[in-house]
């Protein structure tokens, strides 16, 4: 590790905090309806928007009316990707003649944007049309990062409200969430992209000769907009199947860090949104502050892990950290924080291949998505999965003390207790059970690239990242099968909607209870003990389900490399 890497990845973090308080002031502004500098511009569109939709801003839903808004919708997108796949040849806007997509890759991928995932079993300068790329995949970059926001807005109302059958309008939020939120930042930061050298054409792709005289086909598109809302929504799918390692898509150090800054940037100001709405900025920023602990542990470990290198390489007399599958324009620590990053926000793109890292290095990867979208998370996942483990950690403390827990001056009582069990106990059953099962059958067996401990971290990792919608991978898993497109797809969809129903089950029995005056008994959410405690259950939870397949993928890959062993693919 460098002091440099450390200046780097402090002065991430400085961005990352100072734009919590401006950008969680206008979120809340916007979805409390309140006039923002955008509003002359920007609210008679909403309006039209509302108009053409049937509804209004005012109109106010039902916990469970908004849930089923939020599927239909999502219904709906799903069948509208899946078509344009299966009819890409045929479609306009497919200059270089790409076919229609498999049935299985389609329904994987659908899904898979559908659901903020954005898992990519192919490769996308060489699979999907342009059409199909921007009125496909771009636009399920918006709504679902939109839906993702608008989950979240409607528990952190629950808790704000009192004695209220409503959670808001499904429709309304996801409408501001992308008029006001998603399309103003990505305007500009496409802007910034093409500035920095990203492609953002129609054109067919270029020809070129080399030096030595072959013919060089070299891809191009409409990247820059793609890229935009691809990290700013935690999306994460690349125009291009290197994703940001390819130049095209992060063509240098500031690109790198405006993708990072972009990741974290929504889901960390939510936190100051939650504060706002709740009437004490304080709980925000101890939120804020869990999320962050956990994120700077795992920078750690995954930076150092990556900075010592294999110890197998250094007995050869090579010096230096492990750079292998890294791109050297960002080096050791801007890929170990990219990593940590891209997963702790539930994002998945990548600028170095997480399969390179050392074992410890990528188990950092894995426990982020393992713990579920906690730290930071995917823009609005990230919050209302840390709540839910609020709601566990009251009820815990209420345990530790003999009295009813209590949030934010509700009372949590057994059925908000089940919902967050049962959303978070999801993740693990996706997670382990499509592991378990595919590492026990052929077809699932023959698409592990690597043999021993890292091989089955292939398997966990895929099911892992598809479960916690995040979408990165370790690429040497040939994940292009049937089995693979339709077991993690099923994965995607627990992932999702699996943690979304009981969060809005929560928020709308949160919003229904009457606000308990504090008392000498009432346990503090705003300090230390309060994060210590919420860090604690966290890591708690997280151990005992996830330790052992930890123990059998990175750890032992650990162990066996300082004890000097290597496998071969005969064994």
């Amino acid at each position: 590790m460098t002091i440099n890497g450390w200046i780097q990845i402090l002065i991430f973090c400085a961005i990352v905090v100072a734009l919590v308080k401006p950008l969680g002031w206008y979120m809340m502004r916007v979805f409390n309806g309140e006039p923002t500098f955008l509003s002359p511009i920007l609210h008679p569109v909403e309006t039209i928007l509302y108009r053409l939709s049937g509804t209004s801003e005012r109109e106010e839903q039902h916990w469970l009316t908004y849930t089923f808004a939020m599927l239909a919708f999502n219904l709906l997108g799903f069948v509208v990707l899946y078509a344009l796949q299966r009819f890409q040849a045929v479609l306009p806007y497919n200059p270089m003649g790409m076919s229609a997509v498999a049935p299985d890759l389609a329904f994987n991928t659908a899904v898979s944007f559908m659901t903020n995932t954005n898992w990519q079993n192919y490769g996308g300068e060489s699979t999907m049309s342009y059409l199909v790329q921007m009125a496909g995949l771009t636009v399920q970059n918006f709504v679902s990062a939109a839906t993702g926001i608008a989950i979240a807005v409607a528990l952190i109302r629950g808790f704000s409200r009192t004695s209220a059958r409503s959670v808001g309008n499904f429709w309304a939020d996801m409408t501001r969430a992308t008029l006001y939120v998603l399309l103003p930042l990505c305007v500009v930061l496409t802007l910034l992209y093409v500035s920095r050298g990203v492609p953002q054409t129609l054109s067919a792709y270029i020809d070129a000769r080399t030096l030595e005289g072959a013919r060089q086909t070299i891809a191009v598109g409409p990247v820059a907009s793609q890229l935009a809302i691809k990290l700013l929504g935690t999306n994460g799918g690349g125009f291009f199947n290197a994703n940001s390692a390819h130049p095209f898509e992060n063509p240098d150090a500031f690109s790198n860090l405006l993708q990072m800054v972009s990741i974290f940037a929504i889901g960390a100001a939510l936190t100051n949104v939650f504060g706002r709405m709740v009437g004490d900025q304080r709980q925000g920023w101890a939120i804020l502050g869990a999320m962050g602990l956990i994120f700077f542990v795992g920078v750690l470990v995954a930076y150092w892990a990556e900075a010592a290198g294999n110890p197998l390489v250094h007995a050869l007399g090579v010096d230096g950290g492990n750079m292998e599958g890294k791109e050297v324009r960002f080096g050791t620590a801007m890929s170990a924080l990219f990593a940590v990053v891209t997963t702790a926000a539930s994002c998945g793109a990548v600028n170095a291949m997480h399969s390179s890292f050392m074992p410890l290095g990528g188990m950092i990867p894995l426990i982020n998505m393992e713990l579920g979208e906690i730290v930071i998370g995917g823009v609005g996942a990230g919050l209302y999965g840390m709540l839910l483990f609020v709601v566990l950690t009251m009820f815990v403390a209420g345990l530790m003390v003999g009295r009813t827990p209590e949030y934010l001056g509700k009372k949590i009582e057994a059925k908000d207790v089940k919902m967050a069990i049962l959303a978070i106990l999801c993740l693990p059953l996706a997670m382990l059970g499509f592991t378990a099962l595919a590492v026990v059958m052929p077809t699932g067996l023959a698409s592990i690239g690597n043999p021993g401990p890292h091989g089955f971290s292939e398997v966990l990792y895929a099911y892992v990242s598809g479960a916690a919608n995040n979408g990165s991978a370790f690429g040497s898993l040939s994940g292009n099968t049937l089995w693979y497109n339709l077991t993690i797809g099923v994965a995607m969809l627990m992932g999702r909607f699996l943690v979304i129903a009981p969060a809005l089950a929560i928020a709308g029995s949160m919003a229904a209870k009457k606000t308990v005056p504090t008392s000498a008994g009432t346990f503090p959410t705003h300090g230390g003990l309060f994060i210590g405690l919420l860090v604690g259950v966290i890591l708690i939870v997280g151990g005992l389900t996830f330790f052992p397949a930890l123990a059998l993928g990175p750890i032992v890959e650990h162990l066996s490399m300082i004890a000097g062993q290597t496998f071969s693919a005969g064994g």
